[in-house]
């Protein structure tokens, strides 16, 4: 099981010093590149300072690279050496980083320049071509590794056997779902050695509560708009402020502030529906992502909204769920991609029947995994 670090040595030795009784907290230490094998978990929602602890451990390896030869005969396993540090950036997500350097690790304060130990890479083999050519590296810092493959935890727990590399993964490990990010997400944490878990403080103007959620929103006309539980898993680059009705925002958010409308939509009405139309009944679905499209209030969505949070004093909030434009791309985007209950010749078909935004499909669905072409048409 993953060691979760809440250990406080400080409060045993301010007492031997004599002080009083009183709250101590965990100590802030350096980061130990002297235990070979690790596989760190940097964890919260966004805007915990998952980039920034990494930038830290970037900076203590610094540190440690001034240190003697006595010292490398610790932090190392044969010619790999745990102070030399290699961050790893997913390729496709190079929206956030366009106001930094190339060779940059950003974080909301500020950044670190990486040099020449900097690469960005698509999937798990690109991991693996990273290590093999940088031999004397011994940790690597994996930026946002739940959007890769499932395969990369597995290559990261035999290289940290096999050559006693440190990997450390600052990651979301629940989406805005406030579920498992997915399945690479799962995986990580089952192969992790250490967990470090992060807070924000919940982004919501009224409360100072601690946020362990990632809030997903859109802002339309000056409203907060939650996305709603269909919206796509994963949209890249969506953590700067957009201000539109087709890219989202991000806030880190508490339990009471974290708005998620549709869910029981998704499950009592939206997946029904997409299991008929795989079944060859296609006239239930075809009905609803119409008038998601052209009539959003007459959809069967609005009205389980309104009977759902009827009663509920952030009624009107919730509402503004079906304010944010294309809605009938992403319930088809969420049943193909995600549930496999629509072919990819019916979401083909749907899509020019109903005159859907095939631009954004095929952005979407790139982004999650299941790349679709809609420009020869479609064949049933």
């Amino acid at each position: 099981m993953p060691k979760i670090e809440e250990q406080n040595s400080g409060a045993d030795f301010l007492k031997s010093l004599g002080f009083p009784t009183l709250d101590v907290h965990e100590t802030s230490t350096h980061f130990d590149f002297t235990t070979p094998g690790r596989r760190v978990l940097l964890i919260g929602p966004m805007g915990a300072g998952k980039t920034e602890k990494a930038a830290g451990i970037w900076r203590d390896a610094a540190v440690a690279l001034k240190k003697s030869d006595a010292v490398s005969a610790l932090t190392s396993t044969g010619i790999a050496d745990r102070r030399r540090v290699f961050f790893i950036r997913y390729a496709a997500d190079s929206v956030r980083f366009q106001d930094y350097p190339d060779d940059a690790l950003p974080y909301r304060s500020g950044y670190i320049r990486c040099g020449s130990n900097i690469a960005k890479i698509s999937d798990s083999f690109g991991l693996e071509q990273v290590i093999k050519d940088n031999p004397d590296v011994g940790t690597y810092i994996i930026d946002e590794a739940s959007f890769f493959d499932e395969r990369i935890a597995y290559v990261a727990r035999n290289y940290s056997i096999e050559r006693g590399c440190m990997f450390v993964f600052p990651t979301l490990m629940l989406n805005f779902r406030k579920e498992f990010f997915n399945s690479t997400a799962r995986l990580i944490l089952d192969m992790a050695t250490d967990v470090i878990p992060l807070t924000a403080y919940c982004e919501h103007r009224d409360c100072l509560s601690p946020a362990f959620y990632t809030y997903r929103y859109y802002s339309v006309d000056g409203r907060e708009c939650p996305a709603l539980y269909f919206d796509p898993l994963i949209i890249i680059g969506g953590d700067r402020q957009k201000n539109s009705a087709l890219a989202p925002d991000y806030a880190a958010r508490c339990d009471r502030h974290h708005y998620l409308p549709g869910k029981e939509y998704t499950f009592f009405t939206l997946k029904p529906l997409g299991e008929e139309a795989g079944k060859g009944n296609p006239e239930g679905l075809v009905r609803e992502l119409s008038l998601l499209k052209e009539n959003p209030q007459a959809s069967l969505l609005c009205k389980s909204l309104k009977k759902s949070y009827e009663k509920d004093p952030d009624r009107d909030i919730y509402m503004n769920a079906m304010l944010p434009s294309h809605l009938a791309e992403k319930a088809a985007a969420y049943l193909f991609c995600e549930q496999n209950m629509i072919g990819e010749s019916l979401l083909v078909k749907l899509s020019y029947d109903l005159g859907l935004d095939t631009s954004y499909l095929e952005k979407t669905l790139v982004e999650n995994r299941h790349p679709v072409s809609f420009s020869q048409g479609y064949l049933l």
